[in-house]
């Protein structure tokens, strides 16, 4: 069985918020020297693809759309257990949106031939859009389940798990599928092991170009974009303390709802 993941390389969201910095002009977060990681809920998926190999042996590989620092990422992929991995990267690909990057990843997903299903995050951990998944299968005619934890090949389809209120809700998809991974407490991404990592640092990504992709620049890139982000900052929050006086609890909570109407809180 041969799944695909699909990743995204963002800045690590665990970074102190004082040195969180965005540009207004360009409508994204400033890298600086802040260490690149991968997505939490691609490395999620990731996690699901590898259980599924280990109780199939099957195959697994990660591709990404990014620049020559993906390959961070990639290699980590490769030291949890990844088979093969793919930097889809090109300076045409700067600036698309949902609908471009579900685009270019269709072009590669074709390029890499067979496979049983593709797993994307539920959303990236930058923009939280959640849209490149579900535009993606619709790029490839797949069925689409999204908000799976658990994936289980049954009688030549694929059984998932979506976590619900109270429990879980059983879906089933005939193969190839593709799916958008949550979190739950049994898909923990792993650690990659020291020698993972070293026997990961010394394997050469391919990268593959628009050109390698066959893919026509006028139809990818900002020019075609679809979704436009009107306004990216960071919110300004003033906080202050006032203490509600009064003579008895029923006094003091009297004047607090009274306080709480005139500032418009309730």
């Amino acid at each position: 069985m041969h799944i695909i993941v699909c990743l995204k390389q963002i800045i690590d969201p665990e970074i102190p918020p004082h040195i969180f910095q965005i540009d207004p002009v360009k409508r994204k977060q400033i890298r600086g020297r802040q260490a690149l990681v991968i997505s939490d809920f691609d490395a999620i998926a990731l996690e699901v693809a590898l259980q599924l190999k280990e109780r199939t042996d099957g195959k697994v590989t990660a591709i990404t759309i990014g620049q020559k620092e993906a390959v961070e990422s990639l290699h980590t992929a490769l030291a949890m257990g990844t088979d093969e991995t793919v930097l889809i990267s090109d300076p045409a690909f700067e600036g698309a949106d949902s609908f471009g990057k579900a685009h270019i990843l269709a072009a590669a997903l074709r390029k890499l031939g067979e496979f049983d299903g593709v797993l994307c995050g539920r959303q990236a951990g930058d923009v939280e859009l959640g849209l490149v998944g579900p535009f993606l299968a619709e790029k490839m005619g797949l069925p689409c389940v999204t908000l799976a934890a658990n994936l289980e090949p049954r009688d030549g389809k694929m059984r998932l798990k979506r976590p619900i209120e109270g429990g879980y809700e059983i879906l089933e998809a005939p193969l190839p599928f593709l799916a958008t991974i949550t979190n739950d407490e049994s898909n923990v991404p792993r650690y990659a092991s020291v020698r993972g990592i070293r026997a990961a640092m010394r394997r050469k990504i391919p990268v593959w170009s628009a050109a390698d992709l066959g893919l026509d620049l006028a139809e990818v890139g900002p020019e075609t974009a679809r979704i436009e982000m009107e306004e990216l900052f960071i919110p300004k929050r003033e906080m202050r303390c006032e203490f509600i006086e009064g003579e008895t609890g029923a006094e003091k909570g009297k004047r607090l709802a009274l306080r709480l109407k005139e500032l418009k809180l309730i």
